[in-house]
């Protein structure tokens, strides 16, 4: 029988699943482990009113630095120094005391660094920034690069290369005028969204690339608020059709037509480890977990395995918590109606999802921006968590994790050919070496969450020891460029991501 959902005790599973894959790679499997955090720097992280958490090495010392965004306050940049974080915002040029509903990194000029795009609360200014990174300074350059704009409510924005020419476009959701994709040409950006077919009049917040079709170029899922139905728009040669209905993936799991419902944030993920991707949405109302069921169909199983959980949630992020092989959730309540709706931590069993939230998690109020991200790069995953409310805050969570167990993973950081930008929408598979045995599937999303982003490595744990086989599909002008590195020992990297690069070669400007 399948074991209720959200129930502590459930904790003592059986490990059933990751025992066989363990046999699999000749592993003596590890003991169950109850996650376990604690916070960092908390005296630094506790300052409330976060509305948005973006993760880049800002500097290109290696490790993944912290972008903030207040309601009003001035925004931070917490600059990684070996795990020890310090607020250099102000002296970088990035603290704005504006209220920031969006931020987002990406490699717009193809110079090795990552530059920051930021959208703010309409007023008097306009929307938007764009923070060209000179060597750790930033320079507001939006209104010479074509980015300035004027008004509208900005949400999810999305670094992508679209068009496969190698170089980074964006794409931004609106949550009161059409859907924006700025097609970068040269270091200038031009707005083609209405016609490619993707100026969507909707009310959006939330965004992800992946080619779904697997016929080399992504198309897009976008999520929906006020009852409004959600969006699958099909890449065909760069003009996008909306095929969610007849995919079956337009109400998310939440019911159409209560204008209190809705989606907001979209997630791509191989749940089961069969090797494509499944879809999770964060709704208002309940949550929706849909299988991949092949030629394009998906089949929602959340009720089934414990996620259809109705509330009111901004965020699903996945990763894989405990390193035993499986991909575990994290979903974040929100604040509304006076109401906090509490997170979860749910690990993935083979029976279903189990609640296994610590209780230095259920005393939050996170109700915007989550990311999972190995800010020490030791190999196990942390939580960061930003909040709005007087109670809420931005705190990091370092995992307490065991050793013999943060060893058990692996990092891939994909980039372009000439070791820049990273490659959104990139698919990272990872064999026993040697073999055809999946051990996990990861995507490269560089923007899915409503006020969160990040590009950081893709992380898969591993439900054994041994070497294993990386394997990266990068889609791109109706063509799919597959690479493979072979008998990667993950101890030996020293919790250093394993670098791939794909193509095309960046244009020079």
């Amino acid at each position: 029988m399948r074991p209720r959902p959200f129930l502590l005790s459930a904790l003592f599973f059986t490990f059933t699943g990751a025992l066989l894959a363990a046999l699999l790679t000749c592993s003596r499997p590890l003991p169950p482990w109850a996650p376990d955090f604690a916070p960092v720097q908390p005296e630094l992280f506790g300052t409330p009113g976060a509305l948005t958490n973006a993760w880049a090495d800002v500097d290109g010392d290696g490790d993944s630095d912290l972008f903030v965004g207040f309601n009003g306050t001035p925004n931070r940049l917490y600059r990684n120094d070996g795990g020890v974080f310090t607020d250099v915002a102000e002296g970088a040029g990035l603290a704005d005391a504006r209220s920031t509903r969006t931020s987002a990194w990406g490699d717009y000029d193809g110079d090795g660094d990552p530059d920051l795009f930021l959208g703010f609360a309409p007023g008097d200014e306009p929307v938007s920034k764009l923070y060209r990174n000179d060597q750790g300074r930033f320079t507001d350059v939006a209104a010479e690069v074509g980015l300035q704009i004027s008004a509208g409510s900005t949400r999810q924005a999305s670094w992508v290369d679209i068009d496969a020419d190698g170089d980074l476009d964006l794409f931004l959701a609106l949550r009161d005028l059409p859907n924006a994709l700025f097609l970068n040409q040269t270091g200038v950006f031009q707005n083609i969204a209405d016609s490619v077919g993707l100026a969507d009049p909707r009310r959006s917040v939330g965004a992800v690339w992946f080619d779904y079709q697997e016929d080399g170029d992504l198309d897009l899922l976008v999520a929906n608020m006020d009852g409004d139905a959600n969006g699958l728009f099909r890449n065909d040669g760069g003009i996008f059709t909306d095929v969610a209905a007849e995919a079956g993936l337009a109400d998310g799991g939440r019911g159409l037509g209560d204008p209190s419902h809705g989606t907001v944030r979209p997630c791509v993920v191989d749940f089961d480890t069969d090797g494509d991707f499944d879809l999770f949405f964060a709704n208002y109302g309940p949550n929706g977990l849909f299988r991949n069921e092949g030629e394009g169909g998906w089949r929602n199983v959340a009720s089934e395995l414990g996620l259809a959980v109705d509330g009111r949630y901004d965020a699903c992020v996945f990763g894989d918590v405990d390193n035993d092989g499986r991909v575990d959730l994290f979903v974040n309540g929100t604040v509304t109606g006076g109401v906090q709706y509490r997170d979860y931590l749910l690990l993935n069993t083979p029976e279903g999802f189990v609640d296994v939230t610590p209780e230095e998690i259920l005393s939050l109020d996170a109700d915007h921006g989550a990311q999972w991200v190995d800010f020490d790069q030791n190999g196990a995953l942390d939580l960061s968590l930003a909040g709005v409310t007087a109670t809420g805050m931005h705190l990091l969570l370092r995992s307490l994790m065991p050793p013999e167990r943060r060893g058990r993973s692996i990092q891939v950081r994909v980039q372009d050919s000439a070791g820049h930008a990273t490659r959104a929408g990139a698919e990272v598979r990872v064999y026993a070496a040697g073999t055809r045995t999946l051990l996990g599937t990861g995507l490269v999303d560089t923007g899915s969450g409503y006020n969160t982003q990040s590009v950081v490595p893709v992380h898969v744990g591993l439900p054994g020891p041994g070497e294993v086989d990386v394997e990266v599909s990068f889609p791109g002008g109706g063509s799919r460029l597959t690479i493979v590195k072979r008998g990667v020992n993950p101890p030996s990297e020293g919790g250093q991501p394993v670098a791939v690069r794909v193509g095309p070669m960046r244009r020079e400007g």
